[in-house]
């Protein structure tokens, strides 16, 4: 589990203007464009080689 402190310091290192990541189950995922970022043993990886970037649902475009 990754402390509420510590998460509200982290942000994207992808995007310009740093958007907060939010936690979702082993991931952290970005608020803006979407790319997860595995949590292994306890410590994010917060590379951009290590974010995946997730396909756009319809209704998230459509909403």
């Amino acid at each position: 589990m990754i402390d509420p402190e510590f998460l509200a310091i982290l942000a994207c290192p992808v995007c310009d203007d740093r958007p907060a990541l939010r936690l979702e189950g082993e991931w952290l995922v970005c608020s803006k464009c979407g790319r997860k970022y595995p949590i292994l043993e306890g410590i994010p990886q917060l590379t951009p080689e290590d974010g995946t970037l997730e396909p756009v649902r319809a209704e998230e475009t459509h909403g």
